[in-house]
């Protein structure tokens, strides 16, 4: 209460949140500051994402504002976009370091992502508040850098402490959409809303907010075979791969099989799944913990220290989900998971234990954190 007194005599607070390239940094950065804003009505918010990725239109969409950097990622084979790298660091060191000066910020946060690496950098050598948001199980280079400089690292894996310093590190789990944090009523709604038969099993495909070409291709593969066994499919395949798609389910949606470029209404979506198959993002896996589904993991082999592979396994290891390889997907994918779904019991098991994994409030854990360290400076 003291606390909450405190914070009503302070002037309104300014947030930087930087972070995007996929979902899985843009939707944790909203809900943080989501968060922030139930805690902080009167905080003002500017996101700062890499020009031409998605979090350009989604933050807008979340209502917020966004500034764009002239970043992209350093590729770990010979590519001439690497020539130009050099040259988009500087440019994008230089307009955070404008931002940083235009906006003045009381704490900027950091979520992953081009993007943040540039603002958090600008942030430190400013004396500005930093928090870095640590979504994965084995961190990349960037972040391993910027966390000797960081207030504050917030982590959703124990065990941290082998990459980052270990003051520093809060374990609060990932934030993820609020529409998700409670299903319940929703299923009837979502049968509804995709028109699907509440009379058969539904598996839901998402391959990460872009897509994915294996999970794609391995589903394209299994839909005659979902046909045969009375399977239904709500299928997110990205905008790359939805045309293909689109005109493959066009002789199955009577049954229940159907396509989506990206899937708004994700709370109906998990409602109704009995299985789920992902990618294993670290935004996808909490998602999938708190939902409490029954999963097949693909993790992604073209990520940073084959990161998404130790996510999947931070889960397999305690009974919570099933893994296949990226290069075993279109082989095996379609018979485990007709195996998997008619397996009531396995699926039942695989949900108690991965509903145990789950951290609740991550969001808010976060904000509270973060007003501590900005309260605590001022």
């Amino acid at each position: 209460m003291k606390l909450k007194r405190k914070e009503e005599n302070l002037q309104p607070l300014k947030i930087i949140i930087s972070g995007g390239g996929t979902g899985g940094h843009i939707f944790p950065a909203i809900a943080i500051a989501n968060a922030i804003k139930s805690l902080r009505p009167d905080t003002e918010f500017l996101f700062v994402g890499a020009l031409g990725k998605m979090e350009m239109e989604k933050v807008p969409a979340a209502g917020y504002k966004i500034e764009g950097l002239w970043i992209s990622g350093f590729q770990r084979k010979l590519s001439m976009s690497n020539l130009a790298f050099p040259f988009k660091l500087i440019s994008s060191l230089f307009k955070a370091k404008r931002i940083l000066k235009s906006f003045k910020p009381d704490a900027v946060i950091g979520t992953g992502g081009f993007a943040s690496g540039p603002m958090l950098q600008i942030a430190v050598r400013n004396s500005v508040v930093t928090l870095l948001q640590e979504q994965n199980s084995y961190p990349g280079i960037t972040n391993k850098i910027l966390s000797k400089k960081v207030d504050r690292i917030c982590v959703a894996y124990s065990g941290m402490e082998k990459y980052f310093p270990k003051e520093k590190i809060l374990l609060t789990g990932n934030p993820v959409r609020q529409d998700i944090l409670s299903l319940d009523g929703k299923k009837e709604r979502g049968l509804e809303y995709f028109g699907l038969n509440t009379n058969k099993k539904t598996i839901l495909v998402i391959g990460g907010s872009l897509g994915a070409k294996t999970v794609n291709e391995s589903i394209l593969n299994c839909l005659d075979a979902f046909e045969k066994n009375n399977i239904q499919l709500i299928w997110q395949t990205g905008k790359s791969y939805y045309e293909n798609a689109k005109l493959a389910v066009a002789k199955f949606e009577k049954n229940g099989i159907t396509a989506f470029d990206f899937i708004q209404k994700m709370d109906y979506a998990y409602a109704v799944a009995d299985l789920v198959i992902s990618r294993a993002g670290a935004s996808s896996v909490s998602e999938l913990c708190l939902v409490k589904k029954p999963c097949i993991l693909i993790p992604s082999p073209n990520v940073a220290e084959d990161h998404q592979t130790k996510n999947a396994m931070a889960l397999v290891t305690y009974n919570a989900a099933l893994i296949i390889k990226d290069e075993e997907a279109r082989e095996k994918l379609c018979e485990q998971t007709i195996a998997l779904i008619n397996n009531e019991e396995q699926c039942y098991k695989l949900s108690e234990n991965i509903g145990k994994l789950a951290f609740q409030d991550s969001a808010i854990t976060i904000a509270n954190e973060l007003l501590s360290l900005i309260n605590r400076k001022n």
